[in-house]
Order: C-alpha cells, then sequence, then structure tokens
C-alpha cells in the first residue's frame, strides 16, 4: 500500500531541495530520517518534516508499521515563484525570482 505526504509552496528552491532527496530515495523510511538529521541544509529539514509527515500518514491512517515502509519516491516540483525586483544603476531595476518548492514522499510497504 502506498502513502504520501505533500509539502506546497516551500520557501526554497527546487535545485536545491533535489539535491537531498536523491539521498533518500529508495531508503528505509527510518534509516532516510536518521541521514536527514545529520545533513546541515535548510532543504533536510524540510524534507524530514515531509518524511516524518508521510510516516505518520502511514501509522495512523493505515494502520502500517513504520519499520517495513521504504521510500518508493520523493519529488520536487516547482511552485510559484514570487517575483521581485532589486535596485540597479541610474534609476532602473533588474527583476529575479524567489522560487518556492512542492516536496511530495511517497512511501511503500512492498519489498
Amino acid at each position: 500500500m502506498q502513502v504520501q505526504a505533500y509539502t506546497k509552496y516551500a520557501r526554497m528552491s527546487p535545485k536545491k531541495v533535489r539535491d537531498i532527496t536523491k539521498a533518500i530515495q529508495g531508503r528505509n523510511a527510518a534509516e532516510a530520517v536518521e541521514i536527514l538529521r545529520f545533513i546541515p541544509r535548510k532543504s533536510a529539514r524540510l524534507v524530514s518534516k515531509t518524511l516524518q509527515s508521510a510516516i505518520a500518514n502511514a501509522e495512523n491512517n493505515n494502520n502500517l508499521s513504520s519499520d517495513s515502509l521504504t521510500i518508493e519516491s520523493a519529488i520536487v516540483e516547482e511552485g510559484p515563484a514570487f517575483r521581485r525586483f532589486r535596485p540597479a544603476a541610474r534609476g532602473s531595476a533588474h527583476p529575479y525570482k524567489k522560487r518556492t518548492s512542492n516536496i511530495r514522499i511517497v512511501l511503500s510497504d512492498e519489498a
């Protein structure tokens, strides 16, 4: 059975979050939580919260044990980007984007 958790509009660029999700893809859920605990990046904390939410969904909603869960997929999609402007020379402005990401983690109990 598959269980998923979804975090929308996380204020971190998708590229930075994808680096972290590659490290936990296909691992045991409990092992992945331990790995994320020792990665010193903001994106690791965001992914860890989403992973722990998926584990809680599995335990409470579907009566699955957390020992048998593996990460089937950890997908990071691009969310909406905030458009901002930075002052530049001669009274002009340069646009830039503050990117957001949507994180989806799917857990499975099949081996």
